[in-house]
């Protein structure tokens, strides 16, 4: 569900899964931690979410890494 107030988009967990990022959330947490992915935000008590901004850009990032990337020799 996207909750949006007009300036900020926020994504949940399940928003995460729809676009892809199907990793547990301790390696959500790993990642953010470690500046590898956008930072949470604490709505109330275990409720979480994430600019979907911020995930768009993280996503559009990994993508433009594909053309520098390699995975394995093509010979």
């Amino acid at each position: 569900m996207k909750i949006s107030d007009g300036r900020k988009t926020l994504a949940t967990r399940a928003d995460l899964k729809r676009l892809g990022i199907n990793v547990s959330n301790t390696t959500l947490l790993r990642w953010e931690a470690r500046g590898r992915f956008p930072r949470r935000i604490r709505m109330a008590g275990t409720s979480v979410a994430w600019f979907l901004s911020e995930i768009e850009d993280w996503l559009a990032e990994r993508a433009a890494e594909r053309s520098t990337w390699q995975y394995a020799d093509a010979s």
